[in-house]
């Protein structure tokens, strides 16, 4: 029995995916071997010694220690694409609130009164009016899972679409329209776009990468869309580049104090994957890379460990070590009374991770490695 504690209400449809015959699943839960969440904060929380693996329903991951949960030999996991789909939604009605002053409108419209209201629009409409997206140029910056789908998007909607990823994977690249432009660089896109959008994870490289020096670079009047990560932008230049008029507007999912009601800026109360289906989505990608993890030993989409996979046949044994490899592993289980069958080890980072299928009785073996140079953990199936 698998014991699995949920920081954050977590959809029905994942959760159903853990069998009650072999998982009990609880808000508080002592000695969880796993965590499901969604944006609780674990970075205060004590890690049970029980803990296996996190699994974090949705893209980011800031909310979790990862360097902990690693030298732990915790396996976190994320669901990278799960919510695309609904970002991607918001992020074309960002293209619209960004062009025309649709929320600013709708709050005027909702302060008139009288008989006359038809008489005070058509008096006071003019004051919204606004730009069409159709023949503009839009950069893309990040072309993974939501950037790629940004960038189609945007093409069927007559844009002119430019996007830059130094670390496009050849997969993502044949997800990609034909007509999506490649930049040679960021000051490419800077330099020549009418809208920005950015799609990349929020680390030491880009943090704060919006800010004064590339909106030097930028054409005045650009407007730019934040749906990745809040820290991603330095607010105050973000304020002084519409002070000064080379932002003509900044839509943000990730509002902060300093960014309210600051004209040019349209506050998006962290909306990108509120949809019952990302939710789903999830939910259900979550529960199920947990699920194969906890009982396999496969791990896919982990952020702090190498992707593996490997066939069951026979017991498995599953190392994770820091600086030890495949040979370190297959030296430790020599003459320890087991017959490897099969044995995959990946690495990532400084972290290795290595299954082997066995046969015979694992006790030994387990003593072997847990004994081994570097190996933090070391689990039989």
């Amino acid at each position: 029995m698998y014991k699995i504690q949920t920081l954050n209400k977590i959809a029905k449809c994942g959760l159903e995916l853990l069998p009650a015959a072999d998982y009990e699943i609880a808000n508080e839960c002592a000695a969880p071997d796993g965590i499901i969440l969604r944006s609780a904060d674990m970075h205060k929380m004590e890690l049970p010694e029980s803990l296996k693996a996190v699994a974090r329903a949705g893209a980011g991951v800031n909310n979790i220690p990862l360097d902990k949960c690693a030298e732990k030999g915790i396996v976190v996991f994320n669901t990278p694409g799960a919510n695309a789909n609904a970002v991607k939604e918001l992020v074309i009605a960002g293209l619209m609130l960004s062009s025309r002053k649709i929320a600013q409108g709708v709050a005027w419209a909702q302060t008139l009164t009288g008989d006359d209201v038809a008489k005070q629009i058509e008096a006071g409409k003019s004051q919204f009016g606004g730009f069409e997206i159709m023949g503009k140029k839009l950069g893309v910056i990040g072309l993974g899972a939501i950037g790629a789908l940004v960038a189609n998007a945007c093409l069927k909607l007559g844009m002119d679409v430019i996007g830059f990823d130094p670390f496009l994977s050849a997969d993502m690249a044949w997800r990609i329209k034909p007509g999506v432009k490649k930049a040679a660089g960021l000051d490419e896109i800077f330099a020549s776009c009418d809208y920005i959008t950015i799609h990349v994870p929020f680390n030491a490289d880009t943090k704060g990468m919006l800010n004064k020096d590339a909106f030097a670079k930028c054409k005045k009047g650009m407007r730019v869309l934040n749906f990745a990560r809040g820290e991603l932008a330095n607010n105050a230049d973000v304020k002084a580049a519409i002070a000064d008029g080379t932002l003509a507007c900044y839509v943000t999912d990730f509002p902060t104090a300093e960014l309210l009601n600051v004209e040019g800026v349209v506050p998006v109360p962290h909306l990108g994957a509120s949809t019952e289906e990302s939710e789903d989505n999830c939910a259900k990608m979550a529960a199920a890379q947990i699920k194969s993890y906890l009982e396999t030993g496969d791990i896919v989409n982990s952020v702090n460990f190498p992707a593996c996979e490997l066939p069951m046949s026979g017991a498995r044994l599953c190392v994770i070590s820091k600086g030890a490899d495949a040979a370190a592993v297959t030296s430790a289980l020599a003459g320890s009374g087991v017959t490897v069958l099969d044995i995959v080890s990946k690495t990532k980072n400084d972290y290795a991770y290595t299954l082997a299928n066995v046969q015979g009785d694992t006790s030994a073996a387990e003593s072997a490695l847990k004994a081994a140079q570097g190996v933090i953990l070391v689990r039989a199936l």
